[in-house]
């Protein structure tokens, strides 16, 4: 039997430690299989969690799954493994299959730079305003599929009400917001005074969910509005799940390249026997 130790954070927190978006990292994963670490992301049932093994090429290498699949980049759980494999450095990279992202760790601020980003023309207006369960004329500008790390729709409405009035049709959105890898994932965001709320739609186990705070697709709002023509730099702060009872707080600075960050606690630590 192996007994297997885990840390579990909360990233993109609030004032409130039970805010942002759970991670669990597990930071010695050298003798953890792809199919247990598959069966781990299952058996915990958060959005992501994460396996670090050594890399010649960066601090640490680092593998993300969800219940379902594994991804090969994703934003709060690069700032959460990074934040636990800080130990008072600085500056860490983090090898992930979407490439080498640098992170910065300053006390319970974390950052990362996402990778420039790349574009696909998204769906009709008609057609995703069917899947999100909202009239089209909230839909402000053309959705784009934009991939900083991995590829999500972004899907820009006109106020937060309308964000808020999102019912996503699971068999509809699949059809829509299918990215390349064939899974499908939205941002839908809007701005509000001087933030922005934004909810996050994914398919998991054939069924739209929406999770709790998204840095990959904060990453690539950046490219959104790069694309969109926003004057640099610029920083925003975008808010998240207003609609599930649980805040989560992002922050994205844009300038030369694209940053997310946020704060990062850790809540508690465990132990797997396999």
């Amino acid at each position: 039997m192996r007994k297997i130790q885990y840390q579990l954070v909360n990233v993109f927190t609030t004032e409130h430690l039970f805010s942002g978006n759970p991670l669990a990292i597990f930071p010695d994963a050298s003798d953890i299989s792809a199919a247990e670490m598959a069966a781990l992301g299952q058996q915990m049932n958060l959005s992501e969690i994460t396996f670090v093994t050594p890399s010649d090429q960066a601090d640490a290498a680092v593998r993300i799954f969800t219940p379902s699949y594994e991804m090969p980049f994703a934003g709060h759980p690069t700032l959460g493994t990074a934040f636990v494999l800080a130990q008072g450095r600085s500056h860490l990279t983090l090898q992930m299959k979407a490439g080498l992202i640098p992170v910065q760790v300053s006390g319970h601020h974390v950052t990362l730079t996402a990778n420039p980003p790349s574009y696909r023309a998204g769906p009709e207006s008609n057609a995703l305003a069917s899947a999100l369960g909202i009239d089209s004329r909230h839909i402000v500008e053309q959705s784009l599929f934009v991939n900083c790390g991995t590829e999500q729709l972004i899907v820009q409405l006109d106020c937060a009400d309308s964000i808020a009035a999102c019912q996503p049709n699971s068999e509809r959105f699949m059809h829509v917001a299918i990215n390349l890898e064939g899974r499908a994932g939205a941002l839908v965001w809007a701005y509000d005074e001087e933030k922005v709320i934004a909810r996050y739609f994914w398919s998991q186990n054939g069924v739209s969910a929406e999770d709790f705070g998204t840095g990959s697709a904060c990453a690539n709002l950046g490219g959104y509005l790069i694309a969109m023509q926003k004057p640099t730099p610029f920083s925003l702060i975008m808010e998240q799940g207003h609609r599930i009872d649980r805040i989560a707080r992002l922050q994205l600075d844009v300038d030369t390249s694209i940053k997310v960050s946020g704060q990062v606690h850790q809540i508690g630590q465990g132990e797997f026997w396999i």
